[in-house]
């Protein structure tokens, strides 16, 4: 008897359109012969099965226990596969509703994933076990609803003050919201008087904004998955840009970014780069796929982000990371769904 899966998609950020993108994949590669899946739609209060493009052929979930009528049929899942990028489904909190209904999921749990996907949290946890990035100031409105910023470098907190940030990161320098992969939201920053704009920006995605240094030289990426039987350190990306830097344009317009895989780096650094990336995974308890980005400063890898739940649509990394070793994501998606339900 096949077993019923629900692909979750959607999300309350702007990264919603590559997750509807990323579940469009996900159930394409799913093996029709062993699930039976559906795609579930989550954003704000809007939780529903999506027969169709259009609302008539829309079925709302129970979230009691999250399920929904098929006619006269109820139906429940078996298991969740988490293809929302940004909140709810990469920072926690669909992960900590699924505990509580013993559904098993994708990706890690709540815990690992609101570490994950705070970026200077991130950056400064594993900086304890020497794994380097560049210097940051987090911006922040003050606490309990006040309207003026703050700025905080490692325990220092201060009102937020351009020239004090820019002392802290220099310029150049990137701005970017605190929380978020697709690129929404990020600024270059060349000039001093453009700080205050950018932040604004930033803030427009996210509570939390990241200033951070700016750190010469292409980006790597390495994508990683651990079984309990097996472990899929993939093949290094290189990604090089037409924009100035990797933007959402570049990140999904065809043509406006090399992506090399595997990378023509010195091997050298192809496996350090690899061993960083699964001490990170291990380091923040990952489950499932994700991907882990730095800047390659001279053969010098710096820790950018790690996205708990990466970009699995046709013009994503991963993707492409799993056939460059060989397999399929059919292969690798029927790996993590049997691994972490025990079937």
């Amino acid at each position: 008897m096949r077993k019923t899966i629900a692909i979750v998609t959607g999300g309350d950020s702007s990264e919603l359109v590559i997750s509807l993108k990323s579940a469009d994949q996900v159930q394409k590669n799913l093996d029709s012969e062993i699930y039976k899946s559906f795609i579930v739609y989550i954003r704000e209060e809007d939780w529903h099965v999506r027969f169709g493009a259009q609302e008539k052929d829309h079925i709302p979930i129970d979230r009691n226990d999250f399920s929904f009528m098929n006619g006269e049929r109820k139906v429940g899942f078996d298991f969740a596969f988490i293809a929302l990028h940004g909140p709810p489904g990469e920072d926690g909190q669909l992960q900590e509703y699924f505990d509580g209904l013993n559904i098993p999921y994708s990706t890690a749990g709540a815990e690992s994933l609101e570490l994950s996907f705070n970026k200077y949290d991130c950056k400064e946890f594993l900086g304890n076990y020497q794994v380097i990035s560049a210097g940051a100031v987090l911006i922040k409105r003050e606490p309990e609803g006040g309207r003026k910023l703050i700025a905080i470098h490692r325990e220092h907190t201060a009102g937020f003050n351009p020239d004090s940030v820019l002392k802290e990161v220099g310029l150049p320098c990137f701005v970017k919201p605190n929380s978020g992969g697709s690129s929404f939201g990020i600024s270059r920053i060349n000039h001093a008087e453009d700080l205050t704009k950018a932040v604004e920006k930033a803030l427009e995605e996210d509570e939390e904004v990241l200033v951070e240094t700016y750190i010469p030289g292409p980006e790597l990426t390495c994508g990683v998955l651990k079984t309990s039987s097996k472990d899929f350190i993939f093949p290094v990306t290189e990604i090089i840009s037409k924009n100035e830097f990797f933007d959402y344009e570049a990140k999904y317009t065809a043509g406006m970014a090399e992506e090399i895989t595997p990378a023509l780096i010195p091997e050298s650094l192809f496996r350090e780069c690899q061993d960083i990336s699964s001490k990170i995974y291990d380091l923040l308890d990952c489950r499932g796929l994700v991907r882990i980005d730095f800047i390659n400063r001279d053969g010098e890898l710096f820790f950018l982000e790690l996205n708990g739940v990466p970009g699995m649509s046709k013009e994503s990394i991963i993707p492409k990371q799993i056939r460059t070793m060989g397999h399929t994501e059919s292969e690798i998606y029927n790996l993590i769904i049997q691994d972490t339900a025990g079937w």
